[in-house]
């Protein structure tokens, strides 16, 4: 397996524990009575996401990031290997976006200004090399 697609089953393995890290303390925060029902807004007195702490909603927040970045990243590996354009500078790319990935949690649900928005720079131009790379 190439480094490329090794990098995007560990970013798929984080993608699930980013979900517990968020999952965990919001069925704590919320009770399981909210986080089963069907969330109707008409049942809830405000959305559920505005009744977690701050740093629960940040955890949300960043894994639903982690669902937008992680298609871009998708489609940048899947081009590299479809394309047979696997080099060393997409194998660094595809790291630099793990690692941007997984510093980007804990600068989220901590508040790091403004290292969240560098790891996320980080990630996702990473990721937009990788597809020039198969591009030239």
């Amino acid at each position: 397996m190439t480094a490329e697609l090794t990098v995007l089953a560990l970013a798929a393995l984080l993608h699930g524990v980013q979900l517990a890290l968020f999952a965990v303390p919001a069925n704590r925060e919320l009770g399981i009575g909210k986080t089963l029902s069907p969330r109707d807004p008409d049942r809830l007195e405000k959305p559920l996401m505005e009744q977690v702490s701050t740093r629960t909603g940040r955890l949300a927040r960043a894994y639903g990031n982690h669902n937008e970045a992680l298609l871009l990243f998708a489609i940048a590996v899947s081009l590299v290997s479809l394309a047979g354009a696997a080099t060393p500078f997409t194998a660094a790319m595809a790291w630099t976006y793990l690692v941007a990935r997984i510093l980007y949690v804990p600068a989220y649900a901590l508040g790091w200004v403004p290292w969240r928005t560098v790891f996320f720079a980080a990630a996702w131009f990473a990721s937009f090399a990788m597809i020039l790379a198969t591009l030239i």
